[in-house]
């Protein structure tokens, strides 16, 4: 597994990031969220080989729960 960081802006508070963080953790072959509402960092970890998969399915987990949220790779 490898862990990767985006930054994720447009969050409203707190609470929505510890919603999303429990949304994204229930998505197969994701593991070890973790998203801070203050510094606008979001993480993860999944096999390298899935990555573009799972961000697919990050993508489509954030925008039903929070769609003014946007993720952006770094």
């Amino acid at each position: 597994m490898k862990t990767y960081r985006c930054k994720m802006t447009g969050l409203d508070c707190a609470a929505c990031a510890s919603n999303l963080e429990h949304e994204i953790e229930k998505l197969d072959g994701v593991s070890d969220v973790s998203i801070s509402f203050m510094t606008e960092k979001f993480a993860f970890s999944c096999e390298e080989s899935q990555k573009e998969e799972v961000m697919k399915r990050i993508r489509k987990v954030v925008s039903k729960n929070e769609p003014d949220v946007e993720i952006e790779e770094v």
